[in-house]
């Protein structure tokens, strides 16, 4: 009887390596020896060693002709187990491109921030303060709500010329935003922009992993991520910069030089990976681009962002508006869950993947870092201007010491993965970090000294940079070829929709409490006018002793949000237990391309 445990068997049984892709059609599941193990001592008779291996080669291609010949079928795919190891760029054309991806994700997470400083001179130019909301908000509408379809096309298409063609777009938006004649002008160049923005994140780092072997990927990825918490930070620095020096237009025009560097280099140093995907009639491929769950996915999160940003501010949470949000979202999103159930690997989030353990914990986790992050971001210069006095610049400055904290521990974590090889250690120190970082900055007071508010952020910002990469490293090592797009997309998204969010209700907490600090501490103030004249026009026209009064109301008030983004941060620790303990070192090189 054969013994599949007999060591010396262990040689002869190793069965051909076929990736389990998105596409049935070409490659079988990559089945381990414990898996035989089980089939050969379940099987009454045991099959000859011939038979073992020829039986499953057979039986593969039995399965792929099965399902080849039903065009609704599982046909997303890459062939990564019959592809050539890349010939990875090296030296300074490896340096050029990488230089490129951190450029062209620097512009667009600044063009998120940077508007910040410079919406006071656009609605005096355009008498449009009732559009405030929308400059900021059709960026990230559009930029959410594309980010899993770009996923798609750089899985079924070119991934250089979609990349390409995502700069275009963001290039065009930016060029209306700085010509425009309008206010309407300008909000639907925003909104084009952010479509571009949605392909230029996931574009970058699916490049990246054309362009470094995977062992070495973590310390380049580190450089290309930190571009998001550099440009959150830098964006109002930037911004008044600008606006105060040259135009508000600039604020968008100098998108346009970056980003032809960008085109420039990838167009000349990076050449189009070739992939064998299988050549799909044009209702195939359009099945496997999930057309209807695209078109309920959009609608429903731009209902959600457009009821986070109105409720509360805009109309009440009450509002026939409102509600109608919240019920379309809630229909659209059950609907697009059910189709992609319903249409399992040609789905735009096939349900295989995100059952799988590693993505679903690292989604989880870089929802709650980037409302963790992005809420101190948002509310910390705040604080600084309406606790402290600083003006709009310094509260930039004295908010440096968290960018600090993210940019250089972005880069340890990214060498310190790169050298020993396990991701997760760092993710549940990044977690531990966050935690008690944003914790002790939810304590500040107005007398909180410089020593302190600089020390808490620095830890804070530390916790970032460990974690913030973590999670796409972890998709990279745990899904096969032809997934890692769609698993890029996931986690991209995940970390803007979780900023997006939290950014709102932190707004809630925030205005709520303001409205009880202001009757507490300056009784004889109304506080819908506080909250009406906004922080620095607030400080101007309070007698001096109102103003240690109202810095008291908003520190306690701020505090508020502050705790949000300690209750997020303390919550990735449960999406860093649950992700696997594997090694970017431990993963054939071949599976790791996208």
């Amino acid at each position: 009887m054969f013994d599949p445990k007999d060591p010396s068997m262990s040689t002869i049984m190793e069965s051909p390596s076929f990736p389990n892709s998105r596409a049935s059609t070409l490659a079988p599941s990559n089945s381990s020896i414990s898996d035989m193990e089980k089939e050969s001592s379940t099987s009454s008779a045991a099959p000859s060693i011939q038979d073992l291996k020829i039986g499953r080669i057979t039986l593969s291609k039995a399965t792929a002709a099965d399902h080849s010949s039903d065009p609704t079928s599982s046909n997303r795919n890459t062939n990564s187990s019959d592809e050539v190891i890349p010939d990875y760029p090296t030296g300074m054309k490896l340096g050029l491109i990488v230089l490129a991806l951190c450029l062209s994700v620097f512009v667009m997470a600044l063009d998120n921030s940077i508007i910040a400083t410079a919406i006071p001179r656009i609605t005096d130019e355009f008498n449009s303060l009732n559009d405030v909301g929308w400059y900021g908000s059709a960026y990230l509408l559009t930029t959410a709500s594309f980010m899993l379809l770009f996923g798609n096309l750089f899985t079924f298409f070119s991934i250089k010329w979609f990349y390409l063609l995502a700069i275009a777009l963001f290039e065009l938006g930016s060029l209306i935003c700085g010509t425009a004649p309008s206010s309407v002008a300008l909000i639907i160049g925003r909104a084009i922009a952010g479509i571009g923005g949605a392909g230029i994140y996931v574009g970058s780092l699916i490049i990246l992993t054309y362009s470094v072997p995977l062992e070495k990927r973590p310390i380049y990825t580190s450089f290309v991520s930190s571009m998001w918490g550099i440009s959150n930070v830098a964006g109002p620095l930037l911004g008044g910069l600008f606006t105060d020096s040259l135009s508000w237009r600039w604020c968008f025009l100098v998108n346009l030089p970056i980003g032809a560097v960008t085109v420039l280099v990838i167009l000349i140093f990076f050449p189009d990976p070739v992939r064998k995907v299988a050549k799909e009639g044009w209702r195939t491929r359009l099945i496997q681009m999930d057309p209807i769950g695209n078109l309920l996915f959009m609608p429903a999160i731009i209902c959600l962002l457009l009821a986070l940003h109105w409720g509360g501010v805009t109309y009440s949470w009450k509002s026939s508006r409102i509600i109608a949000l919240l019920f379309v979202f809630g229909a659209a999103m059950a609907s697009f869950i059910y189709i992609q159930y319903r249409n399992q690997d040609n789905a735009t989030v096939p349900p295989r993947i995100f059952r799988k353990r590693s993505v679903w914990s690292s989604a989880f986790y870089a929802f709650n870092l980037g409302a963790a992050f992005l809420l101190s971001v948002y509310f910390l210069p705040i604080w600084f201007q309406s606790v402290k006095g600083a003006s709009a610049v310094n509260s930039g400055v004295m908010n440096l010491p968290m960018l600090g904290g993210v940019v250089i521990f972005s880069l340890v974590a990214g060498a310190l993965v790169t050298l020993w090889g396990y991701y997760t250690p760092w993710m549940i120190l990044g977690s531990m970090l966050m935690a008690i970082g944003y914790g002790l900055i939810s304590t500040f007071k107005p007398d909180t000294s410089a020593s302190l508010w600089i020390g808490f952020q620095i830890i804070a910002g530390t916790g970032v940079g460990f974690g913030m990469q973590q999670p796409l490293m972890a998709v990279q090592v745990v899904l096969d070829a032809a997934d890692v797009p769609t698993g890029t997309a996931i986690i991209i998204f995940s970390q803007t929709i979780g900023g997006a969010i939290f950014v709102a209700i932190g707004q809630m907490a925030f205005t709520n409490k303001l409205v009880d600090s202001v009757r507490e501490y300056v009784p004889g103030i109304d506080p819908a006018t506080v909250i009406a004249s906004g922080v620095t026009a607030v400080r101007e026209n309070l007698s001096p002793e109102h103003l240690r009064g109202i810095a008291y109301a908003y520190s306690d008030a701020l505090a508020q949000a502050f705790l949000v983004s300690a209750v997020t941060a303390s919550v990735t620790i449960v999406g860093a237990i649950f992700v696997e303990w594997k090694s970017v070192k431990g993963k054939d090189v071949r599976a790791s391309i996208a």
